[in-house]
């Protein structure tokens, strides 16, 4: 039955992938894609060394394949294959397809069986889970600080109750805290004791100051 299958295209016909794919069944089929792991799922199979050797291969392919979820799958078998991949990403990016890098043809296969075996599952089975309760919120806003992880934010809940607590605790009342060195207990201070802006409001304040500066210079020459 060809939907519990992978569909390959026959031009995949002896690439060794094929046989490391063992957890799931596949089968020659005609798909605009090398791999249809899905109704709407298609995936264009990648080697770096070919790109190099070809590199408009792929962008041609990527023209060809309609589905609504596009993937490249790149095997990543140079040594200097930064450029490439930043090429490839943006190419995905402006094409609108899923680039995922293997760095091994079993890792592939891994990917392929994955992707064909996760086909009618649902977002939430991989979406990261997000605890709702007062303290998994508190922990997750204060492990934002460098050099905070959620034992020293378990100490600073248990011990000062509340998050404005927390934030208003003293130097004093920090450094007596286990794990809390007086490096630590800097970094929280200026962590907590810095001016909340967005980056937008960094900039237009910086300007404001500026413009601030600049009239009272003008008024200091136009006074002199």
């Amino acid at each position: 039955m060809s939907g519990a299958r992978i569909l390959v295209n026959s031009n995949q016909r002896g690439n060794k992938v094929l046989d490391l794919i063992k957890r799931v069944p596949w089968e020659m089929a005609d798909t605009q894609a090398d791999y249809q792991v899905g109704a709407s799922a298609g995936v264009l199979f990648l080697s770096l060394k070919y790109h190099r050797l070809k590199p408009e291969y792929i962008y041609e392919r990527m023209k060809r394949i309609a589905f609504n979820l596009r993937i490249v799958l790149c095997v990543v078998d140079v040594e200097d294959h930064q450029q490439p991949i930043r090429e490839l990403t943006r190419a995905c990016i402006l094409a609108g397809f899923t680039l995922f890098c293997a760095w091994s043809l079993e890792e592939a296969a891994k990917y392929l069986e994955t992707f064909k075996a996760f086909e009618h599952r649902q977002p939430d089975s991989i979406k990261e889970k997000v605890d709702t309760d007062a303290f998994s919120r508190v922990a997750e806003c204060l492990i934002q600080v460098k050099s905070v992880n959620r034992t020293d934010a378990l100490t600073l809940v248990s011990t000062f109750g509340t998050f404005r607590n927390i934030v208003h605790a003293s130097s004093e009342d920090l450094s007596v805290l286990p794990g809390f060195g007086d490096q630590k207990v800097r970094r929280f201070l200026d962590a907590v004791h810095a001016p909340f802006l967005l980056e937008g409001s960094k900039a237009a304040a910086s300007n404001d100051k500026s413009a601030q500066e600049a009239n009272i210079n003008a008024r200091a020459s136009s006074n002199g």
